[in-house]
């Protein structure tokens, strides 16, 4: 590329998108508060699956409405306030659960995750965490009959996209996974995904790959951006802290909405968060893959530092104080499950999924800015889709790509 490029934002999105821009001969400095990995992206659930193709705001979530806004379910909560400040948001989310919507939403999220998946595997080779992964996909679990019969839609969208999946019967999932009680009426294993046991492991990885390879890294914590010129620079929190550079990317993931409000730009982005905690195992139990609790509203994944127990979703600031009340309610339905041990962490810890209205993220120039790269919005998935944001990314500012060949992703539908 030949230019000089920083990019905001050193989670598992930013340091792709870093490790494919010096790929193509930029010039990069990757700038964050804190150390790569330390944010988001560090207490996801580990997995990278093809299954993730299924928005939250799909057609069925009309019919589970009456008891979402109820505000007392384990998997959803919101709080009032917010909710009220965001009816915007939150009407354009539901208007993007009709069919039409879903449906090119569920290709342009699978498509992502394709192109994805094996640049993980090349960028773990590389990094030398290949030794972090599992290849044995995860599996969702149905408390009942009802529960299993209102997953149809997601078995079809995965039959439709080539996911490969298994029926298992009670029997054959106490043969799988021996620690789990028998209080599930059916489960769907999905096969040909991946998990990692260590998300911010690999995503320092990466960054280490990143400065090994001739990139530089900047503490910083950007306050504004402006244009100067042919250029962009990034201000600091001190008056004499500022960058500039050719080109700017921004992959602030939730932080992203307050930062570009200085340069006029205002997103239609909302936080679901989500709270994890670990635990041991009574008497060593343990599990081989994540499992998803559908009815629990939890996803319990083996890591390096034990079980790892993350949340559902939770409407609020983004920086608001934490409200660990779901983690409890989360902890409470996998005890029912599992024989859970003592929580190993001092605190829970809080994450911030940065959601748009079509559960899909911008990639691509932001309108009337030349210069200003945007790679933000992944909601629940950045980690199973970063590369392949990063390879998008890539090919739009150095191969002059045809934006329309990527549209599903383009920042214009918001901006």
């Amino acid at each position: 590329m030949g230019k000089h490029v920083i990019v905001l934002g050193a989670g598992i999105v930013g340091v792709c998108c870093a490790l494919e821009l010096l790929r193509r001969g930029a010039s990069v400095t990757l700038v964050d508060r804190q150390y790569p990995g330390m944010e988001t992206s560090m207490g996801n659930a580990g997995v990278l699956a093809r299954s993730s193709l299924m928005p939250f705001n799909h057609p069925g979530l009309w019919g589970q409405l009456p008891r979402l806004l109820k505000n007392n379910t384990v998997q959803f909560r919101y709080r009032p306030k917010f909710l009220a400040a965001n009816l915007g948001w939150a009407t354009r989310f539901l208007l993007n659960a009709r069919p039409s919507v879903f449906k090119e939403t569920v290709q342009a999220l699978d498509s992502l995750i394709r192109l994805s998946a094996p640049e993980h595997l090349k960028l773990m080779d590389a990094a030398g965490v290949r030794h972090r992964l599992r290849d044995t996909g995860w599996v969702f679990l149905y408390r009942s009959e009802q529960a299993w019969n209102g997953s149809a839609l997601a078995r079809q969208t995965y039959a439709q996209h080539q996911v490969q999946t298994q029926t298992l019967s009670p029997a054959e999932l106490a043969e799988m996974e021996p620690a789990l009680a028998p209080i599930f009426h059916r489960a769907l294993w999905i096969k040909g995904s991946y998990s990692v046991d260590d998300p911010h492991a690999v995503v320092a990885a990466y960054a280490d790959l990143f400065r090994r390879s001739g990139g530089a890294f900047k503490h910083l914590t950007a306050t504004s951006i402006r244009r100067d010129g042919q250029g962009w620079t990034v201000q600091g929190s001190e008056a004499s802290e500022s960058l500039t550079a050719d080109q700017l990317v921004v992959a602030l993931g939730p932080w992203s909405k307050s930062l570009l409000k200085t340069t006029g730009i205002d997103l239609p982005m909302a936080f679901e968060r989500g709270y994890h905690m670990h635990y041991s195992g009574l008497n060593g139990a343990t599990i081989s893959r994540p499992i998803y609790d559908t009815g629990g509203g939890y996803v319990l994944s083996p890591m390096a530092r034990g079980l790892r127990l993350t949340t559902g979703v939770e409407l609020d600031d983004c920086d608001a104080p934490a409200r660990p009340v779901q983690l409890d309610l989360s902890e409470a339905r996998a005890r029912e499950a599992f024989p859970l041990g003592d929580r190993l962490d001092p605190a829970a810890w809080l994450g911030r999924r940065p959601t748009l209205p079509d559960s899909r993220p911008m990639i691509g120039q932001a309108p009337r800015a030349p210069g200003l790269w945007l790679a933000l919005g992944h909601q629940h998935i950045g980690f199973s889709t970063a590369p392949g944001t990063a390879k998008i990314l890539g090919e739009l500012m150095s191969e002059n790509a045809d934006p329309e060949q990527h549209r599903a992703f383009r920042p214009s539908r918001f901006i």
